[in-house]
């Protein structure tokens, strides 16, 4: 792999290309096949991953591969650093399609609601504006910046209301919780 000529490499010659490709695809074969080896890939897939390592250093004009430094590692190095980048990216793309959790109806999600109870709070424990604050944001789902206009106030008043507010609520389940003693 030494006596290939980058710059010639970088400037699309067919034959310096040619020559690159045989004597860096073992190594970038070996590297992806390491690097993919625990997620137990087709080998299929593995060449698939191997062979994106090929396109990415030749895409774009040659972008990536005219990134090489000489001066901060030798390209065998270089060469298995986008190996490996390019094997994750590779498994990042092969994951399958996620969908919002609020799209998925809730008898597909097989979940009860069994805690969806509201919490009794007893008169005078919070303040008037830390039940409207708890209101805003946990009944009406609102954010802090959207209560904060509500209230014509700062969005730190709110996230201080919010916790002294949930200081109160906490100090006063955990003295009404019974004692677990032996």
């Amino acid at each position: 792999m030494n006596q290939i000529d980058l710059r010639a490499l970088a400037g699309g010659d067919k034959r310096t290309w040619d020559a690159f490709v045989i004597a860096a695809a073992p190594l970038i074969n070996a590297v992806v096949r390491r690097t993919l080896g625990p997620y137990r890939l087709s080998e299929e897939d593995v060449m698939d991953a191997a062979q994106d390592v090929f396109v990415r250093l030749c895409a774009q004009d040659f972008r990536l591969l005219k990134t090489y430094d000489p001066a901060r590692a030798g390209l065998p190095t270089w060469l298995s650093v986008v190996s490996r980048s390019c094997a994750i990216d590779h498994l990042r793309r092969r994951r399958q399609a996620t969908e919002p959790i609020d799209d998925v109806p809730e008898a597909a999600l097989g979940v009860e609601d069994r805690h969806v109870e509201k919490l009794k709070i007893p008169a005078g424990l919070l303040t008037a504006r830390q039940t409207l604050v708890l209101s805003y944001l946990y009944d009406e789902e609102r954010d802090v910046t959207e209560v904060a206009k509500l209230l014509s106030v700062d969005a730190q008043t709110i996230r201080s209301t919010h916790h002294k507010a949930l200081l109160r609520l906490r100090a006063y389940f955990r003295e009404d919780e019974p004692s677990g003693g032996g």
